[in-house]
Parts: structure tokens; sequence; C-alpha cells
């Protein structure tokens, strides 16, 4: 079933931006990697923006980082992206992807339920039965498409799968090929020009299926850290909330105040400590910038909808305890315990009614 750009919830990159690929494909006088739609330096451009062209700045995070990881790609290695989750790995993986190849749906989502043939290739039985295997049976996989297509293939949460499932990439970054056994001699497919991989693995997960070394020595890893000052933050939080907002029909635009005690609290209660150097009972929970962004917009929905406003520090309270309270039933008391302490210290104004509006936490 298809649907327009209206009806989508959340298009991919190349469909968002497709104003802006344009161009800077028109613009683009550099030289490029084999395979690539676009230079490296016109790809950088569209990930952390460009004025001058009028590219807007889709990813706040280190330059550096988004350079090494350019290069990364254009070699024969793979790019594995780590870090604590919501630091935007997955968001800087598709950015790139559409850029450099067109197209950030070649996605395997990694999880303990995946399978090779969810990331290689399956057979539309009903042929395979007829007429035994053949290339009109073969359904492909992001893995293959990839290959045969010379495209980017994105594997999200790649230490969430087996360690047999993660390895099934083992000849296809190393000698460039996958065989498909079954069509004898003519199944192997060779990878062609612009073909990598960009694998994300949250730190937090670390152990969980620890990849091989093998497959350690096929990737180039760079370390996507949290936003590092206050301003970056909550520049980003309102401009994502306000997205957000809009497409979820709130006319009110989200209160700056209410955002600069976010994500004061959300610093705060990550680093275990406030920005005057008072300590602070961290949480379980992940207090990233991205779950910064969920509770404004929930902020925004419940007061456009329930009052007809943009919502206030009350129901900031209110929604703290669904992003706060997930991984250990301690954490709602260290928040409790935040709100009565901290924020009363902070003085007066939207913090002090931060401190008053703390019995709107459950339990």
């Amino acid at each position: 079933m298809s649907a327009s750009v209206a009806e989508l919830q959340r298009p991919p990159a190349e469909i968002r931006h497709a104003d802006e690929l344009a161009r800077l494909a028109e613009t683009d006088q550099g030289h490029r990697p084999p395979g690539w739609r676009l230079s490296l330096q016109a790809v950088r451009a569209f990930v952390i923006g460009d004025e001058r062209l009028g590219v807007a700045r889709k990813f706040v995070g280190d330059p550096a980082l988004v350079d090494r990881a350019l290069v990364s790609l254009a070699t024969s290695r793979g790019l594995m992206l780590v870090g604590e989750p919501g630091t935007a790995k997955s968001l800087l993986s598709e950015l790139i992807a559409a850029a450099v190849c067109g197209t950030s749906t070649l996605t395997i989502q990694g999880g303990a339920a995946t399978t090779e043939d969810q990331i290689k290739y399956s057979w539309n039985y009903a042929l395979l039965v007829s007429e035994g295997p053949s290339e009109r049976a073969l359904v492909s996989a992001p893995l293959l498409r990839g290959m045969a297509e010379g495209l980017i293939v994105r594997f999200e949460e790649i230490t969430r799968c087996p360690l047999e499932v993660q390895d099934t990439l083992l000849s296809p970054l190393s000698e460039r090929a996958l065989v498909v056994p079954e069509l004898g001699a003519a199944g192997t497919v060779f990878a062609r020009a612009g073909f990598n991989v960009i694998a994300t693995a949250n730190s937090r997960d670390r152990g969980v299926n620890e990849m091989s070394a093998a497959l350690k020595r096929r990737f180039n890893f760079e370390t996507v850290f949290p936003i590092p000052d206050f301003e970056t933050e909550l520049a980003l939080v309102r401009q994502e909330s306000e997205r957000l907002l809009h497409a979820s029909g709130v006319v009110a635009p989200p209160r700056r105040d209410v955002l600069e005690v976010l994500v004061g609290a959300f610093r705060d209660l990550r680093s275990g400590v406030t920005a005057d150097g008072n300590p602070v009972d961290r949480p379980a929970a992940v207090m990233s910038t991205a779950e910064a962004v969920s509770v404004a917009h929930a902020v925004g929905l419940r007061g456009w909808f329930l009052r007809g406003e943009s919502g206030g520090v009350a129901d900031l309270a209110a929604c703290l305890a669904g992003t706060v309270a997930k991984d250990s039933a301690d954490d709602l008391t260290r928040l409790r315990r935040y709100l009565e302490r901290q924020a009363k210290a902070q003085g007066d104004g939207p913090w002090r009614d931060l401190h008053e509006a703390r019995h709107l936490l459950p339990g």
C-alpha cells in the first residue's frame, strides 16, 4: 500500500530532505568515491549543515566524527557507531546513507529473533516448489540488495543479535561476496562499488552478544557522545519538539522556560551532578537528548489537548515519571528526591514550580 508523504509519520531522510540533496548534487564539484552519489564534502555539508548553500544542520555532534565516519565508509571497512542510547547514532547512520547512495531504508533491525534470512535472502516458496531454486524465486534481503546495487546497508543494534547471526557479515565485508548455494555456480553475488555497512550498538548492551574479534576487525569504530553543552542541547530539544508538536496538530510552541528546566534536569540526572556541583542520585534509566525531546513533546500535547495551551512545568513533572521510572523501581524515588531537594535549591521561577509540582508523580 502506498501513502502520500503528508500521511507518513516519519518519512526517510532522502524524502524529508530531498530538496537539499538535489541542491547539493547540482553544486557538488568534489571528488566522489566509486559508487557514491555525492562527494565527501557534500555529504558532510548535508549532515552538519552549510549556510551558504541553505542546508540545515541535522546532526548536532563533533564534525570530526562525521569526517572520520565518511572516510571509513570510503574504505573496505564497515562503520560501527557505538555510544549511549539516544545519542543520535541511528540518525547519523540514516543521514549518511541517504546522502551517499540515495536510500536509507536498507535497514536490518537487530534483535534476539533476527535470522540470517532477514539479513541475506529468503525464497518465494510457491515459486521454489514449482520451479526450483532460481533468481526469480529469490527474495533479496537488505544485505543481498545492497551488495548487488552498490548501496549502504544499515544494521541497527547489531549486538542484540546472536553471534552466529552477526557473523553473517564476515564474508560480505572481507571478500565482498555473498554466496547463494542453491543457485550453484551462478549463485555468487559480488559487491558493486558503493556497498558498505553502517552498524550501531549501544554501549549499555556491551556483553549482551559481544562481537567476535573477526567481525570487529572488519569495522572502524566511532563513539558518539552526548551533547556537551547546555545551549546546544536546548536548541536541539526545542527544534525537534516543535517539529513533533506541529506534526501532532499542536499550534502552541513549547515554552522556553519549561524547556530550560527540562534540559537542565536531564543533564543533572544524566551526569549525577548539578550545574552548581551538588551530587545527584543518577537513575538507571537513559536520560538522553532523545528522551528529553519525547518528554517535551508529551508536555506540549498534554497542555494543548487538555487545556488549549502550550504546557507548563506542572505538565513536565507529570510527564517525567514515564521516562525516568523504566529500568528500576528505585528510579521514581530518585526522581522524587531530586525534585524535593535539587529543584528547590535552584531558586525561584520555573524550578520552584517544578518543586511544588512533585506531588504529581505517581505513587
